[in-house]
């Protein structure tokens, strides 16, 4: 259910392949013989179980087979899925980078397929490395054309919570660094990207990561990024994708990105100039503070390992000061993590409820207790959300509003929680995500594209943040006031 994967960011998909263990992805199990999807093909060699990053080398057919196969046998309804589905997403993105790249061919065109996956991919592959064999494209050309083919292939399954990571390591990097210009945004790149058509406009900036190329710009909260390299943030109504990706500059990017800013109530805009780089990443942890006296205020910025227990010892540490007659949690930009934190923090509030239940291609579904062992806080709760909470911040959300046990104040959730993701290393060292089940909330409800409805509706504006205004824990406190 970790999120911080959706983001191109270097540290982000390296940690990811030891959280989710690097699992081997081994040869997908074939439908039973005589069965309309039987294979015929032996099927790829094993994928690399790793536990650890590895440099990435040439994405290859062998790589997209690997891909392939993983799909059928740990995706959620990899078992029941017509292998034509992937094939004509993959060589979507294959002829569409063609296109791009200006190297399309008379040959390259869609083989008949039969739904027989060991049969469809031969005949797949066949055209693959014709066409690839026969054109004057360079190695880069040649990886962008598979990076392409795979992208489409896992685009295809159209899940927030699948994707292919492909991530080079930029030169002098160590462990703990992240790479980019350093702004978050809202919308955020996971919204933008995931559902385009919900991220509403501006695209303004919530947040820049310290030591950063925009730290060191000292970029203000609540700028408008009207432009990046001369592309509209909106166009139409409309987030543009590559401005997004300007923005969150994955490895490698070349150049510098030119950003248009606006501050809110001035029609002057300024041009800065930021290059994507190397930076210390600060390693996320809960900050806490007394408000009114006695109201406890906790912000999480993700459910990293050991974040529930941070957050009961900084309650503890405000307890210790003052008679707590309440608490705000501060969940706005949480980019989710460990649903084993999930349920943890939740036991904080109810013991041994149902919080979400992770359920098959067919409907059965297994529930997801919230912790016992922890004691319950006995405190009335506001929690802050907005469309930066996402994956597991969904979920909590989610359940903080079936199982009553606080009030939501803020915006709707982003609604990218499809499922938890296990990864898988490729043999190019690159690493795959798939969900094997998919999530429903506690009442058995859709949270998934949807997102989780504040009681409160308050939005914190661009003049908000530029202002240091928060009308969310104004409502929060006067709420816990009562």
């Amino acid at each position: 259910m970790s999120a911080g994967k959706l983001r191109p960011a270097l540290v982000a998909a390296l940690s990811m392949a030891l959280v989710a263990g690097a699992a081997g992805c081994t040869q997908a199990a074939r439908p039973a013989p005589g069965s309309p999807a039987a294979a015929t093909s032996p099927g790829p060699p094993a994928c690399l179980a790793l536990t650890a990053p590895a440099p990435v080398t040439q994405t290859t057919v062998n790589t997209i087979e690997q891909a392939y196969y993983c799909v059928f046998a740990h995706y959620y309804d990899g078992p029941e899925l017509a292998d034509q589905v992937l094939l004509a997403g993959a060589f979507a993105g294959f002829t569409a980078e063609l296109d791009r790249l200006g190297l399309d061919q008379a040959d390259a065109a869609m083989p008949a397929l039969t739904g027989n996956r060991g049969r469809d991919w031969d005949a797949f592959a066949a055209v693959y490395q014709k066409v690839t064999s026969l054109m004057p494209a360079t190695p880069a050309q040649q990886q962008a054309l598979a990076a392409a083919t795979l992208t489409g292939m896992i685009a295809s399954l159209d899940d927030n919570h699948a994707w292919w990571a492909y991530q080079p390591l930029p030169p002098g990097y160590v462990p703990g660094e992240d790479y980019g210009l350093g702004i978050t945004t809202s919308p955020a790149y996971e919204l933008a990207t995931a559902a385009p058509q919900e991220a509403l406009p501006p695209l303004f900036v919530t947040a820049v990561a310290p030591g950063s190329p925009a730290a060191h710009d000292k970029i203000p909260l609540g700028d408008y990024i009207v432009s990046v390299d001369g592309a509209m943030a909106f166009a139409g109504g409309v987030v543009s994708p590559g401005v997004m990706n300007l923005l969150y500059a994955p490895y490698p990017q070349a150049g510098s990105v030119s950003l248009r800013l606006r501050r809110p109530g001035n029609r002057h805009t300024r041009t800065i100039t930021l290059t994507p780089a190397l930076y210390r990443a600060a390693a996320p942890a809960v900050s806490a503070k007394l408000l009114d006296r006695n109201i406890a205020y906790v912000q999480l910025p993700a459910f990293f390992d050991g974040a529930a227990d941070q957050v009961r010892a900084a309650i503890a540490n405000l307890a210790a000061r003052a008679s707590l007659r309440g608490l705000i949690l501060d969940l706005r930009g949480n980019s989710g993590g460990a649903p084993a934190e999930v349920a943890s923090l939740l036991g904080s509030f109810v013991h041994g409820a149902a919080w979400s239940y992770d359920c098959d291609e067919h409907g059965h579904c297994t529930a997801n207790d919230t912790d016992s062992s922890p004691a319950l806080l006995h405190l009335p709760l506001v929690v802050l959300i907005d469309r930066n909470c996402l994956s597991a911040c969904d979920a909590f959300s989610g359940a903080v509003k079936d199982l009553r046990l606080g009030t939501l104040v803020g915006t709707r959730t982003a609604g990218i929680v499809s499922a938890p993701a296990t990864g898988y290393r490729l043999d190019d060292g690159s690493l795959l995500y798939l969900p094997a089940r998919h999530e429903l909330g506690a009442d058995h409800e859709l949270i998934n594209g949807i997102g989780v409805p504040p009681d409160y509706y308050l939005p914190l504006t661009a003049w908000d943040l530029s202002t240091g205004h928060d009308p969310d824990l104004t409502k929060a406190l006067a709420l816990l006031g009562q």
